[in-house]
């Protein structure tokens, strides 16, 4: 198919010529203004534009500047016509986005020539584009396929917490969702990709692979000494996910997960571990997910104990606000329960 051309220009001689050069090998498109080129991108997309700079109405420069800032034609390479030879007109079209400038009259082999050269730049940077694209879907999927297997790792190991990673994975899309929608920590959370957020909250427990098996899955009620072991897994997966970091280097994905890994067992009045941190010194990925993790161990049944019932649990969290947890968090949180029960019962 062949590749199609815009010529924009008010002269009729010079899109002639301009025709007359290109036609052989290209769908060339005349048009007499700015304005017919609008006209003409609204039903078609040139793979070149060739832009006359020094015309009525609407000149070269105003017209790549409305062409660039259109998300639909940004990517158009446009080449400037022009009769104008200084220095500073050459650079103010470089700077606005031209890629190139053919000085009026032209001849044909120069037209030819850096039409094709234009074009070929072009298919090079889609395609490599392309290619950039398609690597990074595979390390997108290599990532999760990393991150479910560690789950997984985890979740086999704990069998009092069936299913408690899946849960409380969807709960922080949920939570953090219903967030952003109240306003709430909407600058801190501004740049997050709600996605990596979530899938990187699957690691919050990732720490529990240090813990030895007789406690981790101890049906009985744990002992101080052993109830102390288990509050080192925060600072255990801590340390798991700072290895990976230094031998990947710091990624948002780990970073994220290295937040609610290390401060999930935070309380917002100090009295939690492993730092006993307090209000906004815990990281809004620990508050975030002391909240969802409380609630999911409530509502689920475990060896040792029955589960709460959703009031029961919501209850709960309403009681722990401004002790246990970010108040605010709290509040969004106890909005949502219909959301986290429906959540809840499309993982079963």
């Amino acid at each position: 198919m062949r590749k199609i051309i815009f010529v924009v220009d008010d002269s009729s001689t010079n899109l002639a010529a301009a025709e007359n050069a290109l036609e052989s090998q290209y769908l060339v498109i005349p048009l007499s203004s700015a304005d017919k080129m609008f006209a003409a991108l609204a039903k078609i997309r040139p793979d070149l534009i060739l832009l006359d700079i020094d015309m009525p109405e609407m000149d070269g420069f105003e017209t790549i500047k409305r062409l660039k800032s259109s998300d639909l034609h940004s990517g158009i390479p446009v080449i400037f016509l022009t009769a104008l030879s200084e220095t500073n007109t050459e650079a103010k079209g470089i700077e606005l986005g031209a890629v190139d400038f053919i000085v009026k009259p032209f001849s044909i082999p120069v037209l030819l020539n850096r039409v094709k050269n234009h074009l070929h730049i072009d298919e090079l940077i889609h395609e490599r584009t392309s290619q950039l694209s398609e690597r990074t879907i595979q390390l997108a999927r290599l990532q999760n396929s990393v991150v479910f297997a560690l789950a997984d790792v985890v979740e086999s190991r704990d069998k009092n917490t069936g299913g408690h990673i899946d849960r409380t994975t969807v709960y922080t899309t949920v939570l953090i969702e219903a967030m952003m929608k109240r306003g709430l920590y909407a600058d801190e959370m501004r740049t997050w990709d709600f996605g990596l957020v979530a899938s990187s909250a699957r690691l919050h427990d990732l720490g529990k692979v240090a813990i030895p098996d007789a406690i981790l899955n101890k049906p009985d009620k744990l002992t101080p000494d052993e109830f102390a072991i288990i509050k080192t897994h925060p600072a255990a997966g801590e340390r798991i996910i700072d290895h990976m970091i230094e031998r990947t280097g710091s990624m948002d994905f780990l970073h994220n997960a290295k937040l609610f890994a290390a401060y999930h067992h935070e309380r917002w009045d100090g009295t939690g571990y492993p730092y006993e941190l307090k209000e906004t010194e815990i990281p809004l990925q620990g508050r975030v997910m002391a909240v969802i993790d409380v609630y999911d161990a409530l509502t689920t049944e475990r060896p040792y104990k029955k589960a709460c019932s959703v009031e029961q649990s919501i209850k709960a969290v309403q009681d722990g606000a401004g002790t246990h947890f970010d108040p605010q968090i709290a509040d969004v949180f106890c909005t949502i329960r219909n959301k986290l029960e429906l959540a809840k019962i499309k993982l079963t």
